[in-house]
């Protein structure tokens, strides 16, 4: 993987791998390489650049790079850089979950978050069940192995939706799972390319302070960096 720099707005990356080492590099100065068993956070807020390249030596690269919606208040916040090295754990049962971001039982992530959420990989055992939030929403993704959640059966790379209300989520099989969730999240947004935002003029505002070079530059082994795309001829809506 080699991604030359590339701009965030109004979101945090959370990058969490399964296999091999990414290096990261920001226009904040970071440089962080991440391997498994650690997290890179990235708060993107008012807007911040950043590389990814992964590191030869492992022979596969196996990782997910979840996005999260800052809520109005903070999205407009400076940016900021996180890297996690301890992650907390928790076990239900035969399950055996690495808590990287949020809470889930007595596990509590260091990660920084602006509204209530979790998420954890979780390495499934025989079969079980976990306790739920039931104000939340939660999704199950299959990243490994052959998994049902609450009876159905989980794709390996498919996410397994749970509305409000549920208050257990029944695993069984043999795999490797990452589970997401959280409160529902009731402002409306806009995400386009690499941005999220609220209307149309401030994701416009967003690729032009980016194609104009108005991001901080950094250093990497990569070099060059991403235009942003040209804007759909429609006036786009949040949702």
């Amino acid at each position: 993987m080699t991604v030359a720099a590339h701009p965030h707005a109004g979101l945090q990356t959370v990058t969490w791998l399964l296999d091999g080492a990414v290096d990261h590099r920001d226009s904040l100065g970071s440089v962080q390489t991440i391997t498994p068993g650690s997290l890179n956070l990235m708060t993107a807020g008012s807007g911040v650049s950043h590389s990814e390249r992964s590191l030869l030596g492992p022979d596969t690269l196996h990782a997910v790079q979840l996005w999260i919606a800052l809520p109005d208040a903070v999205r407009g916040m400076p940016p900021a850089f996180q890297h996690i090295g301890h992650i907390p754990t928790v076990s239900f049962g035969d399950h055996h979950a690495s808590v990287f971001i949020g809470r889930w039982g007595d596990a509590h992530s260091s990660a920084t978050v602006f509204s209530p959420l979790v998420g954890a990989e979780v390495t499934v055992g025989t079969a079980g069940t976990i306790p739920l939030n039931p104000a939340w929403e939660y999704g199950v993704l299959n990243v490994g192995g052959t998994v049902t959640a609450n009876g159905e059966d989980v794709p390996e790379s498919a996410l397994w939706f749970s509305p409000v209300g549920e208050y257990t989520l029944s695993l069984s099989g043999k795999g490797t799972v990452i589970i997401i969730g959280g409160e529902p999240f009731t402002e409306q947004i806009l995400m386009w390319w690499n941005f999220i935002g609220r209307d149309h003029d401030e994701i416009e505002q967003m690729r032009l302070d980016w194609n104009l070079h108005t991001y901080p530059p950094f250093a990497d082994h990569v070099g060059g960096w991403i235009p942003a795309p040209d804007m759909p001829n429609v006036t786009l809506q949040p949702r």
